[in-house]
């Protein structure tokens, strides 16, 4: 497993159903994707919990996520697969609820499966668990999106105010998978709770060919507007050459 791309904004991101997602997503390889949204508040350890996935290091300290867009390779059931991580900002909750702005809004649209973040050293990061989840929801009418709890930061059991038990009961009431982690101490852990995601989603996707990997061959590359002015500004240049030997 390795990483093969990282950092890409979620305002850099083409826009889903898109011809240039559709390109950007697959790349060379054609192989098939699984997109993965990671939400949840601020300081719950979201970023970390990702860059541990990916490269199995844990770094303590990062500077504010910006919302960036990673990919991996992951072998599920001997398939390898492209698996697209998208890190999110942390979500505020004001007096008329949630505050999840449109980057956000269209990046859960964009996922194929969710895992909500809480830390068991901030409360009020597990009381957001049930309105994400139902906003998450809301965002994929008509489907039942996959989505994972994971309570991180169980190593800080000194400063615990959530008991891990209660994000368990609260996983099972959704209806989701629930893992305990420590992303400082422990990557198998980090590992599993990304990988049952991985396995659900690719168990609904098609076997073959994926609809973005038929309409990547079919669409061609646009020329680039550079080249096609030089040309444009060379065949004048060269008509008024023509004219001038003609009138000599």
């Amino acid at each position: 497993m390795r990483l093969i791309q990282n950092m890409c904004t979620i305002a850099e991101y083409p826009a889903a159903g898109s011809a240039a997602a559709a390109d950007y997503c697959l790349g060379a390889a054609g192989r098939r994707l699984v997109k993965i949204a990671v939400v949840g508040a601020s300081g719950v350890g979201k970023t970390a919990l990702v860059v541990r996935f990916l490269t199995k290091r844990f770094i303590g300290d990062y500077e504010r996520n910006a919302g960036n867009l990673y990919t991996r390779q992951v072998q599920i059931e001997g398939e390898t697969l492209a698996i697209q991580v998208q890190d999110t900002p942390g979500i505020q909750v004001h007096e008329n609820g949630l505050s999840c702005n449109e980057q956000l809004n269209r990046c859960i649209r964009w996922a194929d499966a969710v895992v909500i973040v809480f830390s068991i050293t901030d409360y009020k990061s597990y009381e957001l668990i049930g309105q994400l989840h139902q906003h998450v929801q809301q965002l994929h009418l008509g489907t039942r999106l996959p989505v994972v709890v994971v309570a991180n930061k169980a190593d800080l059991l000194h400063i615990k105010q959530v008991d891990p038990q209660l994000g368990l009961q609260l996983a099972s009431m959704l209806g989701c998978s629930f893992y305990e982690v420590s992303v400082s101490e422990n990557y198998n852990d980090v590992y599993n709770a990304f990988h049952v995601l991985c396995k659900e989603v690719s168990h609904k996707q098609p076997p073959s060919s994926t609809p973005e990997k038929r309409r990547t061959s079919l669409i061609p590359r646009p020329k680039s507007p550079n080249m096609q002015d030089l040309k444009r500004r060379f065949k004048q240049a060269l008509s008024a050459k023509v004219r001038t030997v003609t009138s000599v």
